[in-house]
């Protein structure tokens, strides 16, 4: 499927004797276990937005390429005795640039961007000057070199202009148009597959008993995969049958990168998707010092990794935001990214016992502040639509008042 090395079937296996893991453990162990496992391409410049660069792209030439005008006005060569200068016939414009030298003492009509012509460098702007009798006057205190911008003074031929694993959007997109790079390395679209399990799920628009529940899973990490820009793969949902299971991740290998799982993954009568792990390629069960989201199962399936995520949409939420995420970009070749959050005051108070890091639905108010949604429970999926963002509470016990500084991170720094 990829030309590119196979993440080994032991790396998500944690130290022997290890029970519970911190989140930045977790973390730490995750960025260490997975490489880029996707090739490159080649693609049009201007076809590369969003996606991810996978060697630096070079300028070819400088920008700007020569030395011109910063703004409209009159050129010439700096000399703080000249009074007023002598104004030549003719005008240098953008794509029009004046061929003869500016002798000294003489200035020339300039438009901005235009090249500076031979003897010319420095600009005077056309609202400081009064022509008379074909001279230009202006008053002192003009610098040397005012008005103009300098050949390469934005990049250099030769110089790196974007770097290798970052995402290319509309102004990587200009600034390498502009330096005459008409294609680009990309790597190609990493593929996650998206499979729901469990006998109590049912589609949407289909008829539920009292004692099934709609899959709110699956369309959710579809969307939020997407907005990362991976190619989604919807494997749909599978019952809690091993058969089943097993099916379902046989389809998945075959065209995926890596697999999302919701549901199954503990140590039940009936989370078959550990069972089938264990029996047919590799599992690891982190129990994270997280709330929510404390099961986090991590697989291999035939070379593919298996991230087997809570069945609660809230959990699946959070630790898709704070495991998955990093997980997959480095994969993608976009390096390991977690976004740093923001400092601002709290609207609310709490308690908090030490022992594992909690992430807080949260938004911020009209006056800066951030309330934390109303309840703590990992049932109310109405909160992941009220909130804006989610505030990081530390693994240590935490007594926190009313206008006390908290680590808070919107979902747009998450790339939702």
């Amino acid at each position: 499927m990829v030309d590119t090395p196979v993440i080994s079937n032991d790396c998500f296996a944690l130290p022997a004797g290890v029970t519970w893991t911190s989140v930045d453990k977790a973390r730490e162990h995750l960025r260490a276990a997975v490489d880029v496992v996707v090739a490159s391409e080649t693609v049009e410049t201007g076809k590369s937005g969003g996606r991810i660069l996978a060697e630096n792209a070079i300028a070819a030439r400088s920008n700007p390429p020569y030395a011109n005008a910063a703004m409209d006005g009159y050129g010439f060569a700096f000399d703080a005795e000249t009074p007023s200068l002598r104004l030549l016939d003719g005008r240098s414009a953008a794509g029009e640039p004046f061929a003869d030298t500016v002798p000294p003492g003489y200035a020339i009509r300039i438009l901005t961007g235009a090249k500076l012509p031979d003897g010319v460098d420095t600009v005077v702007m056309q609202e400081d000057v009064l022509i008379k009798n074909n001279q230009v006057v202006f008053a002192g205190g003009l610098k040397p070199g005012a008005n103009c911008r300098e050949a390469g003074e934005d990049v250099h031929k030769g110089q790196v202009a974007v770097c290798a694993g970052e995402k290319i959007g509309a102004p990587e997109i200009a600034l390498m148009a502009a330096l005459n790079i008409p294609e680009v390395k990309i790597y190609k679209k990493l593929r996650i597959g998206v499979l729901s399990t469990g006998n109590e799920i049912r589609q949407l628009g289909a008829r539920a008993e009292p004692h099934q529940i709609y899959d709110a899973n699956r369309p959710m990490l579809l969307e939020m995969l997407d907005k990362w820009g991976f190619e989604t793969v919807d494997l749909g949902h599978a019952m809690d049958t091993r058969n089943a299971v097993v099916l379902a991740l046989e389809s998945g290998v075959k065209n995926c990168d890596a697999i999302l799982t919701s549901g199954g993954a503990s140590a039940g009568d009936e989370d078959h998707l550990s069972a089938v792990l264990a029996e047919n390629g590799s599992l690891d069960i982190w129990r994270i010092a997280i709330k929510p989201g404390r099961p986090l199962a991590l697989g291999i399936w035939a070379g593919v990794p298996v991230f087997g995520l809570p069945g609660n949409p809230v959990a699946a939420f959070v630790t898709a935001l704070v495991f998955a995420r990093p997980t997959l970009l480095k994969m993608q070749g976009a390096g390991w990214k977690i976004p740093a959050p923001t400092m601002l005051p709290a609207d609310f108070s709490l308690t908090k016992k030490a022992g594992r890091r909690e992430f807080l639905r949260a938004r911020v108010t009209s006056n800066g502040r951030v309330e934390k949604f109303e309840s703590e429970g990992s049932g109310r999926i109405s909160s992941l639509s009220w909130a804006d963002g989610l505030v990081e509470l530390p693994d240590a016990g935490v007594e926190l008042n009313k206008g006390d500084l908290v680590q808070y991170t919107p979902f747009c720094a998450f790339g939702l």
